[in-house]
C-alpha cells in the first residue's frame, strides 16, 4: 500500500472515530437531560449501533495504520511523541471498553423502562454519570492524540 492511501485511511479512520464519539456523546447527553424515555432509548440504541459500526473498527485501523506510517516513513518508535501517543491511545481505549459495556447496559435498561411504561430505573443515572466522566479523559486524550500526530514535538 502507497503512503498516501496509508495516510488516507489513518485520517479518515481518525475522523470517524473522533467524530463519532463526539457525535454520540452530544446526542446521548441532550437526550438523557429531556428526560423523554422513548428518546433516551432510541438515543442509546443508535449510540451502541454507531460504536459497533464506526468505532470499533476505527479503533483497531487507528494502531494498524499507524504502525505502517511509522515504518515507512522511519520514526524511532521510541520518539516521546511516539510513546506518548501510544500511552494516550491505551488511556482512551481503556475508558472505552467500560463505556461499551455502560451503553449496552443503558440500552437494555431503557428499551425495558419503554416497553413497561415505567420511569428509568435508579441505576440508569449512576450508568450515564459514569459514563460521562469516562469520556472526558477519552476526548482530551483523543485531542491530545491529534496534536502530538501534527506537530511531533520533541518533548
Amino acid at each position: 500500500m502507497d503512503y498516501l492511501t496509508l495516510k488516507s485511511i489513518h485520517i479518515l479512520s481518525s475522523i470517524l472515530l473522533f467524530g463519532t464519539g463526539l457525535g454520540s456523546a452530544f446526542y446521548k447527553y441532550f437526550a438523557d437531560r429531556s428526560g423523554n424515555v422513548a428518546a433516551i432509548a432510541i438515543t442509546n440504541r443508535l449510540v451502541v449501533w454507531a460504536d459497533w459500526l464506526f468505532t470499533t473498527p476505527t479503533m483497531l485501523i487507528q494502531p494498524l495504520s499507524g504502525f505502517l506510517l511509522l515504518h515507512i516513513l522511519g520514526f524511532d518508535w521510541g520518539a516521546p511523541w511516539v510513546v506518548t501517543t501510544l500511552v494516550l491511545y491505551t488511556l482512551a481505549g481503556g475508558c472505552w471498553l467500560p463505556v461499551v459495556w455502560l451503553q449496552i447496559r443503558m440500552r437494555e435498561i431503557s428499551n425495558r423502562a419503554v416497553e413497561h411504561g415505567e420511569p428509568l430505573a435508579p441505576i440508569y443515572h449512576r450508568y450515564r454519570r459514569i459514563w460521562f466522566w469516562l469520556g472526558v479523559p477519552a476526548f482530551v486524550a483523543m485531542v491530545a492524540i491529534v496534536l502530538l500526530m501534527v506537530f511531533k514535538p520533541t518533548l
